[in-house]
C-alpha cells in the first residue's frame, strides 16, 4: 500500500495540533497579563528602600498613546513620580492603614483621599466645560418652587458661620445642581476667592435661611481646595474638592475617629 507523501503516518497530528495550542493560549496570557500593567504599575511598595514592584511579566516595552475627547492625549503606562504622603503607618505589620501626621483636613489619605485624574476641565459633546456657575450660562435656573439658597449664611456642624451662598454651579447636558459656591466672610468683594461644597453634603434650612455643612466645622471651610479658574473646576479639581468634605466625615473632629458605640 502506498502511503508515500503521507505526514500523518508517522506524525501524530492530533498531538502537535495540540502543543501548538498549549503554546498559543501561553502568548495569549502572557500578552494579556502585560497589557494589563499599562495602568496602575509599578506598584508601590511598604517597605523603604524595596523600590517599584513590577512583577511578571516585565511592563510592556512599547507604549500606547490615547486621543482624549479634550484634544489631549495620555501615553501609558506613566511615569508618574512616587508621592510623598503626610502620613505613616498605623502599626509596624505590612500593609497597615496610613495615619496622617499633619493636620488631617489637608493629609490626603482615607476618605479624604483623592485620584490624580487630568487637571483640565470635564467638557459637554459641544467641547464647552461641563460644570459651570449658574451666572455664566443662559437656560438654566432652578425648577420652580425649589429653594434659592443664594445669600444663606454657611455654617458648619459645630454652628459657626463661615459665610454666605453667592451661587450654584450646574452640569451642562445632564441638568443639575452639583456644587454651591460662597464667599468666606471677611474675604474682599472683588477678590474672586470663592469655595465649593459638593451639593450632597450641604443641608438648606429655608426658614432659617441657613445652609448647614455637617462634614465639617466653620472654620475648615477657609481649608477646601479652591479652583484656578473662577468659572470652572477640573476634574482633579473636582475631586479633591470631594475628598476634602468626605475626608471631613472622619477627620473634621477627634471623636470622628473613634468607634461608635451603642
Amino acid at each position: 500500500m502506498e502511503t508515500g507523501g503521507v505526514i500523518t503516518g508517522y506524525i501524530d497530528a492530533a498531538q502537535l495540533l495540540l502543543y501548538l495550542f498549549w503554546l498559543f493560549f501561553f502568548g495569549l496570557v502572557y500578552y494579556l497579563l502585560q497589557e494589563s500593567k499599562r495602568e496602575g504599575y509599578p506598584l508601590e511598595s511598604d517597605e523603604p528602600g524595596e523600590g517599584p514592584i513590577r512583577g511578571f511579566p516585565d511592563l510592556p516595552a512599547t507604549r500606547k498613546t490615547f486621543l482624549l475627547p479634550n484634544g489631549g492625549s495620555i501615553t501609558v503606562p506613566r511615569d508618574d513620580p512616587e508621592e510623598e504622603l503626610s502620613a505613616k503607618p498605623a502599626e509596624r505589620w505590612r500593609g497597615a492603614p496610613l495615619t496622617p501626621t499633619g493636620d488631617p483636613m489637608l493629609a490626603g489619605i482615607g476618605p479624604g483621599s483623592w485620584s490624580n485624574r487630568e487637571d483640565h476641565p470635564d467638557i459637554t459633546v459641544e467641547g464647552q466645560p461641563k460644570i459651570v456657575p449658574l451666572r455664566s450660562v443662559d437656560g438654566y435656573s432652578l425648577h420652580e418652587g425649589d429653594t434659592d439658597p443664594t445669600g444663606f449664611a454657611v455654617v458648619g456642624a459645630d454652628g459657626v458661620q463661615a459665610g454666605r451662598v453667592t451661587d450654584l454651579w450646574v452640569e451642562q447636558g445632564d441638568p443639575q445642581v452639583r456644587f454651591i459656591e460662597m464667599a468666606l466672610d471677611g474675604a474682599d468683594e472683588g477678590s474672586g476667592d470663592r469655595i465649593l461644597i459638593p451639593k450632597h453634603f450641604a443641608k438648606t434650612n429655608a426658614e432659617k435661611q441657613e445652609l448647614t455643612v455637617d462634614a465639617v466645622l466653620g472654620a475648615h471651610f477657609a481649608l477646601a481646595p479652591k479652583t484656578a479658574h473662577p468659572e470652572q473646576i477640573t476634574l482633579l479639581e473636582e475631586d479633591k474638592v470631594m475628598a476634602f468634605y468626605g475626608g471631613g466625615l472622619f477627620y473634621a473632629e477627634p471623636e470622628r475617629t473613634e468607634p461608635l458605640l451603642l
